[in-house]
Parts: C-alpha cells; structure tokens; sequence
C-alpha cells in the first residue's frame, strides 16, 4: 500500500515556474514507477509524465516535452514535477499516482494522491 500527498500547487503567471512534489508513504517506493497527470475543468483526465522507479526512464506528454521534468528522489520517498514556462492552458489539478508499469495509461496506476491545484494566469 502507498499513500501519495502532493504539494506545491498555486497561481502563477504566465512563463514562470512551480515545482510539485509528491511524498509517498511505504518502504517500496522505489518498486513504484510514478506518474503526473492533470484535469482541467471541463477535461478527461490526461498523462503528463513517468518516471521509473529507478529514475532513470522519463516519458511526457508532447504538451508539456521540454518544459516540465520529472524526478525522483527514493531516499526521501518524494517525487518532482518541475514546471517551468508555464502557459495558461496548463492550469489544472495535478495529481500523482504510483504503479507497477512504466505507461501513460492511467488504468495501469493503483495509487493516487489527492491532487494539487495549479493556476498560471495570462
């Protein structure tokens, strides 16, 4: 079992930079491949990252390729989204959520966090 609590989330302007964090509970989170995803109102969910439970595999939506990262700190337990040139259109709730396959389907991961909201204005 793995409890997932995102942070980090707030209004910013267009072009600038967030870092989400996500602290995940249990001694296997490393066992855990983690994922990014991000509703905006009125939208299906949708995939924004992966990051294996090594780190050292990476996969983005092509929305956000070359401007936000994904990382991975096992030793602490916490994940990372790095946001940077942030576009109005990325406004959301971003959630993350950890599994046993390196995918962007969101079926394939068994544990969620609550989400955090973020807001970039124009």
């Amino acid at each position: 079992q793995v409890q997932l609590v995102e942070s980090g989330g707030g209004l910013v302007q267009g072009g600038g930079s967030l870092r989400l964090s996500c602290a995940a509970s249990g001694r296997t989170f490393s066992t855990y491949v983690m994922g990014w995803f991000r509703q905006a109102p009125g939208k299906e969910r949708e995939f924004v990252a992966a990051i294996s439970g090594s780190g050292g595999s990476t996969y983005y939506a092509d929305s956000v390729k070359g401007r936000f990262t994904i990382s991975r700190d096992n030793a602490k337990n916490t994940g990372y989204l790095q946001m940077a040139s942030l576009k109005p259109e990325d406004t959301a709730v971003y959630y993350c959520a950890a599994g046993a396959f390196f995918t962007p389907a969101q079926k394939r991961y068994d544990y969620w966090g609550q989400g955090t909201q973020v807001t970039v204005s124009s």
